[in-house]
């Protein structure tokens, strides 16, 4: 058997398995106690609805692709390598706003954890900009996900040593309310996460004054959320809105978007036959790609070979070259 016969039924085999579980969920949907338990009712319908998009629409069963004509949330973690690294995730911070300024988008700050040295422990910003054709943003910098390394002479040792530092990029779907009932919005574009329900008692919230934009109404009120989800240990910390309602809202969003993210990253594992640790250390052996200012000069992408000796365009926002040849 040729493997274009081979592919072919076993595409045959899955819209049959298809076909059958809907069939099924249909009968008990007649039930007449199918609404008793009015949780797993709708989780069944929700399962009725994606396999029926399946079945029209096989690229639909990449939980990820619903969210690519959207926006996005990035937040740059520094990790090992000190200052160096804290400065790092500033150059990767002004990479993708210059990136987002070349192409109209829209770069606002959400949080920011500075240290002295105009670098970032941590640092979380929104991307929005005009739906594309086939990509939001969303859709396009999700493949920045990673840890990225830094191989240059540092500024801040006094021998001119070289120094290798490291930083996270985490890319999330920008989920926002569309005010419709049920749905993920996916249709327009936009992601409301109705799909990710997040128990109260699973979360830990925070009060604190806020130090960030705003002007004096934020500085003296106790407007800054910080979210932590206790089973996964996930945290989000919001100051970028006046009220504590409006950082709330907002953070629990971005968390709804980190728990997407982590069950993706576990969905492609057991794609893969991987094991995936419920945190990924920020050091050696991790990287998805390598910015070498010395002995040379290379930009390098570890999953798909791209590179380029162009560091100083890469790092002022000319990226296009790994976001076309990056994505995996």
């Amino acid at each position: 058997m040729s493997q274009d016969n081979y592919n072919d039924q076993n595409d045959q085999q899955k819209k049959d398995s298809l076909k059958i579980r809907i069939a099924e969920i249909e009968t008990a949907m007649q039930s007449a106690d199918f609404w008793v338990d009015r949780t797993k009712a709708q989780a069944t319908i929700k399962e009725l609805q994606d396999l029926k998009a399946e079945l029209e629409d096989p690229s639909s069963n990449d939980p990820s692709a619903r969210y690519d004509k959207g926006n996005a949330i990035m937040t740059i973690f520094s990790g090992a390598g000190g200052d160096d690294a804290e400065d790092f995730s500033a150059m990767l911070y002004r990479m993708y706003q210059r990136y987002a300024g070349k192409h109209g988008w829209n770069f606002d700050l959400i949080h920011a954890n500075p240290n002295n040295h105009g670098g970032y422990r941590n640092i979380t910003v929104e991307i929005t900009g005009p739906k594309g054709k086939d990509k939001g943003v969303y859709g396009i910098l999700k493949g920045e996900s990673g840890v990225h390394r830094l191989v240059r002479i540092s500024p801040f040792n006094a021998k001119q040593l070289r120094h290798t530092s490291f930083s996270m990029v985490e890319v999330i779907p920008k989920f926002e309310r569309t005010g419709g009932a049920g749905g993920l919005g996916g249709g327009n574009g936009k992601a409301d996460g109705s799909d990710i329900e997040i128990p109260d008692k699973d979360l830990e919230i925070s009060i604190a004054k806020s130090g960030g934009p705003g002007g004096q109404n934020v500085n003296k009120r106790e407007t800054a959320v910080r979210i932590v989800h206790l089973l996964t240990k996930l945290s989000v910390h919001v100051t970028s809105e006046r009220s504590q309602a409006q950082n709330k809202e907002k953070a629990l969003d971005i968390l709804r978007g980190k728990l997407f993210k982590l069950r993706e990253d576990e969905r492609i594992a057991r794609e893969k036959g991987m094991y995936v640790s419920k945190t990924t250390s920020i050091d050696w052996g991790n990287q998805i790609r390598s910015y070498v200012t010395h002995p040379y000069k290379m930009v390098k992408d570890h999953r798909t070979g791209v590179e380029t000796s162009q560091v100083d365009k890469v790092l002022d926002g000319d990226i296009d070259l790994f976001l076309d040849g990056g994505q995996v």
